[in-house]
Parts: C-alpha cells; sequence; structure tokens
C-alpha cells in the first residue's frame, strides 16, 4: 500500500448491521405486499388488471431513480442520503398504510420506491466507505449485506401471510416505520461521514430514465391483456425505448450527467452488472411463480408457503456468509459467476418439472436448494465486482448502476415471465393441470435467462481481477467516522 491505511472505524460492524437492514427492508417491501392483494383489492376498489401496480409502482420508482440516488449520494454524501431515504420511505409507508382509495396507495408505494432508491445506493457506498480498504473484511461485509436481500424476500412473503391473517392489511406498511425510526436514531453515531461536493443534478436524466423504464415495464405487464400483436403494444414499448434514447442522449451531452457513460470503459463493470440484471430477471420469477405454485397448484396456506420456503432462504444465507468469501478467495468471481448462474438455470430446469399432484419435498426443496446454490456463488462475486470497478469518487454512481441492474432485471424479468405464464395456462384459477403448465412455462423462461447471464459473464468478465478491483476503492475507505 503507497499510503498507511487509515484507523478501521470502531463501530464499522454496528454500522454494517443497519446497512444491511437497509437491504432487507427494500427487498422485503417488494415481497410483502403479495398476499394483502386480495385484501387491498377488496377493500380499495381495485380491478384485476390495475392491482400489479401495487407491485409495479413501487419497483419502477425504485428502478428508475436509483441512479439519481447514487449521484445526490455521491454529491450531497451518503450518510445524509441513507437518512433522507429513511424518512421518505416512513412517509410512503403511512400513506400507503392509511389509504383509502387507489391512486393514495398507489403513491404511497411510489414514494416508498423514492425512499428505497436513495437508501440502496447510499447503503452501498457506506459499506464501501467503511470496508473498502480492507479486502477480507469488505468480502465478509458483501456476504452480509448479499444475504440479507434473501432474506428480506422470504421474510416478506411470512411476514404479509403472518399480518394479513393476524392484523389488517395496512400493518404490512405500517412495519416500516418503527425500523425507520431504530435507524434513524442510530445512523449518527455509527456511520462514516463526507463532505458535500460541487455539481449538478441531472433532473433531466432522471425523469427521461425512469418514465423509460416504467413505459416499457407498463407495455410488458400490458401484453398479456391487449396482445403482443396489438398496435398499443409495440407503440408504447417504441415510446419507452425513446425515452431511454433520450436518457443516453442527455448523458453524453451534460457536462455532470447523472451516469458518466465512460464509467462503462472501467474493466468488467458492464460484464457484472448484465450478470447481476439477468440474475435478477431469472430470480425474481422463480421466487414468484414458486411463491403461486405452492398455494396455487399445492394448496398450502399463506403462512404454510413462506415457512416451506425458509430451506432456501437458510441455504443461501449460510452459503453467502461461510462459503461464498473464501470460493471467491480461491478462484476469484469469474468463476463462481458463470457457475452459479448455471447451478441457478438449472435449480430452474429442475422446477419446469413440477407435477400438479406433486409434493413440496420431491417438486420443490431440491430444485430450489440447487437455485439457491447459484444464487450464492454468483451475486456476491459479481456485486463486488460491479461496486469495485468504478472511481473511488464514484462510488454512489456504481452503487446506484448496480442497484438499477437488480431492479430493471427484476421487473423485466417478471413482466416478461408473467406474460409466458400467461399464454400457457397461468390464468385458469381452479385448475390445477393448467396453473402448472403456466409455471412451468415461466421456470423454464428464466432458466434461458440464467443461462445467458452465465454465457455473456463467460464472455465479458475477465478472469483475474478477484482482489485487484477491491483496493482501488481504498482513497474512499477512510472517511471520518462519526
Amino acid at each position: 500500500m503507497s499510503t498507511p491505511e487509515a484507523a478501521p472505524n470502531p463501530r464499522r460492524w454496528t454500522a454494517l448491521a443497519l446497512i444491511a437492514l437497509a437491504q432487507f427492508m427494500v427487498i422485503m417491501d417488494t415481497s410483502v405486499i403479495g398476499v394483502a392483494l386480495p385484501e387491498m383489492q377488496v377493500d380499495l376498489g381495485f380491478s384485476q388488471e390495475n392491482l400489479s401496480w401495487v407491485f409495479n409502482a413501487y419497483v419502477i420508482a425504485f428502478g428508475g431513480l436509483l441512479l439519481l440516488g447514487g449521484r445526490l449520494s455521491d454529491l450531497f454524501g451518503a450518510k445524509r442520503i441513507f437518512v433522507l431515504g429513511w424518512i421518505v420511505l416512513a412517509g410512503g409507508s403511512l400513506t400507503a398504510g392509511l389509504a383509502g382509495e387507489v391512486w393514495v396507495e398507489l403513491t404511497g408505494r411510489a414514494a416508498q420506491g423514492v425512499g428505497a432508491a436513495l437508501i440502496a445506493p447510499s447503503a452501498l457506498t457506506l459499506l464501501m466507505m467503511l470496508f473498502g480498504a480492507r479486502p477480507k473484511e469488505l468480502t465478509k461485509a458483501l456476504a452480509l449485506y448479499g444475504a440479507a436481500a434473501p432474506a428480506g424476500g422470504t421474510a416478506g412473503v411470512f411476514l404479509g401471510g403472518v399480518i394479513t391473517e393476524y392484523a389488517s392489511w395496512p400493518w404490512v406498511f405500517y412495519i416500516n416505520i418503527p425500523i425507520a425510526a431504530i435507524v434513524l436514531a442510530a445512523t449518527p453515531a455509527v456511520m462514516p461521514s463526507a463532505p458535500a461536493r460541487r455539481g449538478s443534478v441531472d433532473f433531466g436524466g432522471a425523469i427521461t430514465v425512469t418514465a423509460g423504464l416504467a413505459v416499457s415495464v407498463f407495455a410488458i405487464v400490458r401484453a398479456p391483456e391487449v396482445g403482443w400483436d396489438s398496435g398499443e403494444t409495440w407503440l408504447t414499448l417504441l415510446g419507452g425505448v425513446v425515452l431511454l434514447a433520450a436518457f443516453v442522449a442527455i448523458q453524453a451531452r451534460r457536462r455532470e450527467p447523472l451516469m458518466r457513460l465512460g464509467i462503462w470503459r472501467a474493466p468488467n463493470l458492464a460484464g457484472a452488472n448484465i450478470a447481476q440484471l439477468l440474475m435478477a430477471a431469472a430470480w425474481i420469477p422463480m421466487w414468484f411463480f414458486l411463491n403461486l405454485y405452492l398455494q396455487q397448484v399445492l394448496g398450502l396456506g399463506a403462512f404454510e408457503s413462506g415457512a416451506a420456503l425458509l430451506p432456501m432462504t437458510v441455504a443461501i444465507m449460510i452459503m453467502m456468509i461461510v462459503l461464498a468469501p473464501r470460493l471467491i478467495a480461491r478462484f476469484g468471481p469469474k468463476p463462481l459467476i458463470v457457475t452459479g448462474l448455471l447451478a441457478l438455470a438449472g435449480g430452474m430446469l429442475w422446477l419446469s418439472f413440477a407435477r400438479a399432484d406433486g409434493t413440496f419435498a420431491a417438486d420443490v426443496l431440491p430444485a430450489s436448494l440447487l437455485a439457491a446454490v447459484g444464487m450464492s456463488l454468483a451475486f456476491i462475486p459479481s456485486l463486488g465486482t460491479a461496486l469495485s470497478s468504478a472511481r473511488p469518487e464514484e462510488g454512489g454512481l456504481a452503487s446506484g448502476i448496480v442497484n438499477t441492474s437488480y431492479q430493471v432485471g427484476s421487473a423485466l424479468g417478471l413482466a416478461v415471465m408473467t406474460a409466458v405464464a400467461a399464454a400457457h395456462g397461468s390464468r385458469e384459477l381452479g385448475n390445477p393441470v393448467a396453473l402448472t403448465n403456466g409455471f412451468s412455462a415461466a421456470f423454464l423462461g428464466a432458466a434461458g435467462l440464467a443461462a445467458a447471464g452465465a454465457l455473456a459473464s463467460l464472455v465479458t468478465l475477465r478472469t483475474a481481477p478477484a482482489a485487484e478491483p477491491q483496493p482501488v476503492k481504498e482513497p474512499s475507505a477512510g472517511a471520518d467516522a462519526v
């Protein structure tokens, strides 16, 4: 090392607990509403077509504004944006819980997504500030952070079932408020500070990228209803593409863009983000349709369905925390990313053979555990590579990009696989054979996405830099501890 290593922040592991909690909560908020949707539909008057927007309003605001969140984190300091994000998330949760009309509910969900878009990139930037100069600790920190995501997804299903059954649907939103209060009380004492920097905010870029993603997802979600061959579908998709192209043009012209296009020249940045996007595009539909298979085909209740996903979640957490860091140290990131995505594809291919008269032990458990192994192997090295490939002063941007890749992959993957499942029978509620055929088609499509991710990683990622990128972050790691 050319410069002396700064003394470690003595509260860094406590800070990591808050960062992991942030990851847990923003992912949980994507899944916690699933079981509550039928009651929300009755109480608020959602149509069947519009009900999916309780999920989409959050995910689109979250995914579309992550680049802005990363930029604000770089300009104003990650700690300030982290705090602001929790305040916005709590306000959105209160609005969603108190909603008495559809538009109020969707406004609250979108506000939750805005808060999550501020929290996620600033949390990753804070993690790099705390652990970036110590590669061994960084790998462990990323493992704990990564394990919080699947834990949040499964906890959302489980808690959503418990809350809906024993309380009422507004409490799936109110649960965020006391947690936000705890985080806001603890953050000043444990999180590192960074001074604000001079610069401008590219609101034009933020508007076009968010609108482009929203319109594209809307087109895919609506396509099964209006038809893939309809003019409405293709005109809407074209509008989304035009908006995204406008975003790229704005970035190329601005002196201080939301996303500096030159950042993509950093070795491995593009490859790691492609891996994250395709991993999410495969993983989220698998989780979504597996939950439906458990409830609508195997006949499990909400509580039992959440419990059935616990073995997969526990396997992911153990492997991410215990095994993945050792394997990264030994083999480097590329082999793990490729192997993990292939295992994820294998698990979903296995799930595609699930039977209408199947059982959890035979049709779900072994395949879901194989998929969990794949997710565990691929997630941490692809995340670490994406974060550490950028320049230190662009840590917030790199965090925003990788979070955007994952959330966009989640939204688009789920939208496409929902259309695939609908085309193969998933609309026929009460018909286990038709439902299973639809879900199997979605599992097969998701397996193809994971396999495509493995191939893309094999081609685009450089073999060597396992530990190489991590020390690049050293200049930003010695930030002042509060």
